[in-house]
């Protein structure tokens, strides 16, 4: 069993509803941050930005960014995570797909928990479903954003003992430091790796500045906190995961009340 995986964050600034033209910034930055991974993941709606504008940018699992993501994903002989606004039987979802390095899709999470507060319920239908994925033998729960405040989901990824959680994210920076803290809490309770990826720049209504991270079982920031354009790297050795559990049972005593 490969027990590490080198992972890139690619932290950008997507170029508002123009998914050519996030194509190309992710490219260049590609270009820029020419390294071997093993997982690409990207931030949540990741060519369009969080818009509400799904008639116009829905797609099918045939659409712009599966078919870019999937190219791209057997081009750098990568596993990737991507955002984009999936559109199925009259419904339409915020979701992350996982493509592996084939080029294959292997899961496709939609998100449990619209952010009600911008009013995105009014636009994407929520799902109930957790999705856990897996890279070879490591397991991945998956979510998105705002789902980041509901630690039932997470709790349930921990109560299948998976190795590490995923979020993928369009987080304002004046609630910044609630990412931050909740981030930190999520790998913490469930003894996990955590992985979030938070754009950067502008969109109409509010500004980002990233601090996409990983995180350690035992809470430690284990990459630092970046605000400009850039992919993170990180090599997690998943060896973590199981030492933190053999030494802290934590999960073992999880009661439901």
């Amino acid at each position: 069993m490969n027990n590490t995986l080198k992972v890139g964050l690619v932290q950008y600034s997507p170029v508002w509803e123009n998914p050519a033209g996030s194509i190309n910034k992710i490219e260049e930055l590609l270009v820029k941050h020419n390294d071997n991974y093993n997982l690409l993941v990207f931030p949540e709606l990741t060519l369009t930005g969080f818009t509400f504008n799904v008639k116009s940018f829905a797609e099918e699992i045939d659409g712009i960014s599966s078919k870019y993501f999937i190219a791209l994903a057997q081009k750098l002989n990568t596993d990737i995570f991507a955002g984009l606004i999936e559109y199925e039987e009259g419904k339409n979802y915020n979701s992350l797909i996982h493509i592996d390095k084939k080029g294959l899709i292997k899961a496709r999470y939609r998100k449990i928990h619209p952010f009600s507060f911008a009013g995105e319920n009014n636009f994407y239908n929520s799902s109930k479903e957790p999705i856990i994925t897996k890279i070879d033998d490591i397991k991945i729960g998956l979510s998105i954003c705002y789902d980041l405040r509901f630690p039932e989901l997470y709790r349930f990824y921990g109560k299948e003992r998976i190795d590490l959680v995923v979020n993928i994210a369009n987080w304002p920076k004046k609630r910044i430091e609630h990412w931050i803290i909740l981030s930190k809490a999520r790998a913490l309770e469930n003894l996990t790796y955590f992985i979030g990826v938070n754009r950067v720049g502008n969109d109409p209504t509010n500004e980002y500045n990233g601090c996409s991270t990983i995180i350690s079982p035992t809470g430690t920031l284990v990459t630092d906190y970046y605000e400009d354009e850039r992919i993170i790297n990180y090599e997690i050795n998943f060896n973590d995961v199981t030492t933190t559990r053999q030494q802290f049972h934590f999960l073992d005593d999880i009661k439901l009340i």
